[in-house]
Order: structure tokens, then C-alpha cells, then sequence
């Protein structure tokens, strides 16, 4: 999960600072992958090969209103709906946020390891890891879902 203190001006002219949290589950990973035909990876390669900015930016905007979310006083829900993406993306602090993303690609970058859980940022940053690895299962097209059989 990321806490993201971001300081941004509200439409009172007040300058504030406040923390934002951005989280993405295994589950939710698993999602992206399943429901894209090529992968995620093969996906996000071929728009940048292509050059294809806008599918980069909406995807990235996808990741990052995806990630978002509120956390309960108790720490044990993190709440996501509709809604809470509407109200965050009216909010002044989304604007600031998502300008400092797309202004380096090491933003998004460090974004993306933020809000995914800490051994699959790991092993992608490391690249010895496949995705199938550090979710414990095989990924294939149609939703078909083959256990790993780690007794080797």
C-alpha cells in the first residue's frame, strides 16, 4: 500500500497537505491480466513500441484511479467503489498527483512498484521472477487457471 501525502491548493485558495493511500491486491492484478488478451506486459510494450501515448496515459490512468481507495479507521478494509474514485478524481490533490505522474516515467514507475504488493514489485524489478511465479499459479486465456506444482 502507498500513502501519498500530497500537497495541493483547494478551491478556497487554501494550501493544504493530505494523505491519499493507493493499493492494488493479487486479485486485482490477476484481474488486469486475465481480462487483457495479450498480458499487461505485452500490452504495455506494444504501446510504448508504438509510441501510442493516449493508450498509455488512459491505462496508466486506469492503474492509478484502479489503486485508489479509502482506508477504514481500523486498517483492515480499503475501500473502493464508484464513488470514492469520483469524489478523488474531483478533488485538487488528483490533478497535482496526476501531473507529477506523467511528468517522468520514474514516477509511474515508482508509482506502479508502490501500490503492488512488495514480492511482485520485487521480482519484477529483479526480472528472475515470472508473474506465474510470484502468484503461485499459471495464467492461460480464457480465465483457465493451472496450479504450479512447486515439488520439483
Amino acid at each position: 500500500m502507498l500513502t501519498k501525502a500530497i500537497t495541493y491548493v483547494d478551491y478556497n485558495g487554501n494550501k493544504k497537505t493530505k494523505n491519499f493511500y493507493f493499493n492494488l491486491t493479487r486479485t486485482e492484478l490477476a484481474k488486469m491480466e486475465l481480462t487483457n488478451k495479450a498480458g499487461m506486459l505485452e500490452t504495455i510494450k506494444q504501446m510504448i513500441n508504438e509510441d501510442d501515448r493516449e493508450k498509455i496515459i488512459n491505462l496508466f490512468e486506469t492503474i492509478v484511479l484502479g489503486s485508489y481507495g479509502e482506508k477504514s479507521a481500523d486498517g483492515e478494509e480499503f475501500l473502493k467503489s464508484p464513488e470514492i474514485v469520483a469524489k478523488f478524481t474531483a478533488h485538487p490533490a488528483y490533478d497535482v498527483l496526476f501531473m507529477e505522474l506523467i511528468s517522468s516515467s520514474k514516477s509511474m514507475s515508482d508509482f506502479i512498484n508502490a501500490v503492488v504488493p512488495a514480492d511482485i514489485a520485487e521480482s519484477a524489478k529483479d526480472n528472475k521472477k515470472s508473474i506465474n511465479d510470484v502468484m503461485g499459479y499459471e495464467v492461460i486465456p480464457q480465465n483457465n487457471i493451472t496450479p504450479i506444482n512447486n515439488e520439483n
